[in-house]
């Protein structure tokens, strides 16, 4: 690349310092016409402009941020691509300071490792820790009271698409989860067959969608094509753990009870996935992460 906006900058930079430098130089003192002169002349609304120098203590505290301006882009970058003769850079200084914080968390985390999650749960400081952790890292998507949002499981209740256990909530923070539904439009025969469908969905969870003499044709000439979404839904719709499909007869719902929108997923089928946090964080921090998680849904006993 072109040297040449490094050197614009360096001489914008030292040019206006020494014209400062030179300005306040060439006004410290008035010439033997203008010391005759009283005022330069200037009124205005009453008031008359003096013609006198900058006082000593002004001046010199000018020329002393001039001269502390070169010396900071000597030590410092700010002169194009000079890095400054300390060498120093933001980003230096972050990587500095979070070994910093490492060197005096990462005990606190270790302590905390060596407690099962069942038992962690118990004490306010790790699920304090846990918490702040949980607000940096997962809160843009499951919210800051975890309570989720469309497309985003709520972990405050006792429904688990991969497993609430311990140990599932570890390797789910871990490694990420990615869940996928295949369109089902063709499969079931078309779009009658994907408006049924969603109806028969719905009176898993609802008997008076179940009940609506309206809806009976459309569950009965849906529940044998329900053996297409068993495989992985489960034969009664009650899902299942290891691929993360939902348990369709609770009542809820990750993305949305309204038909349209059940309609729009078993037609068009529906991709989720949470980022792993293996590298992102260290284990030890996963785990009071997974204890603040799990205890949103257990009730902490007293000490």
């Amino acid at each position: 690349m072109s040297n040449f906006w490094n050197v614009y900058i360096v001489i914008i930079v030292v040019g206006n310092l020494i014209g400062y430098g030179l300005l306040l130089i060439g006004n410290s003192r008035l010439s033997a016409e203008e010391a005759k002169q009283d005022t330069t002349g200037h009124t205005f609304d009453g008031i008359e402009e003096r013609n006198q120098p900058l006082p000593r203590w002004w001046f010199i505290m000018f020329l002393m941020t001039i001269a502390f301006a070169f010396a900071y882009l000597a030590l410092y970058p700010g002169l194009g691509s000079y890095k400054g003769a300390l060498g120093w850079t933001s980003g230096g200084q972050w990587e500095e300071e979070v070994k910093m914080a490492k060197a005096h968390s990462d005990p606190l985390f270790k302590e905390f490792a060596k407690l099962p999650i069942e038992e962690l749960i118990q004490y306010p400081e790790p699920m304090a820790v846990g918490a702040r952790l949980f607000a940096n890292n997962c809160a843009i998507c499951h919210g800051s009271d975890a309570r989720g949002a469309r497309g985003y499981p709520n972990l405050t209740d006792d429904d688990w698409l991969y497993g609430g256990k311990p140990e599932d909530i570890v390797k789910s923070i871990t490694f990420g989860r990615s869940g996928t539904m295949t369109p089902m439009l063709q499969a079931l025969g078309g779009e009658d067959a994907v408006r049924d469908m969603a109806i028969y969905v719905q009176a898993l969870s609802s008997e008076r969608v179940a009940n609506d003499p309206q809806n009976a044709g459309a569950i009965e000439r849906s529940q044998p094509k329900f053996a297409l979404c068993a495989a992985c839904h489960g034969p009664t719709g009650e899902g299942n753990q290891l691929v993360g499909a939902p348990n369709l007869t609770d009542g809820i719902w990750l993305h949305s009870p309204r038909r349209e929108d059940i309609e729009a997923i078993i037609r068009n089928g529906q991709v989720s996935h949470m980022p792993p946090h293996e590298g992102v964080l260290t284990a030890e921090q996963i785990h009071v992460i997974a204890a603040y998680v799990y205890s949103l849904s257990h009730s902490q006993p007293e000490k």
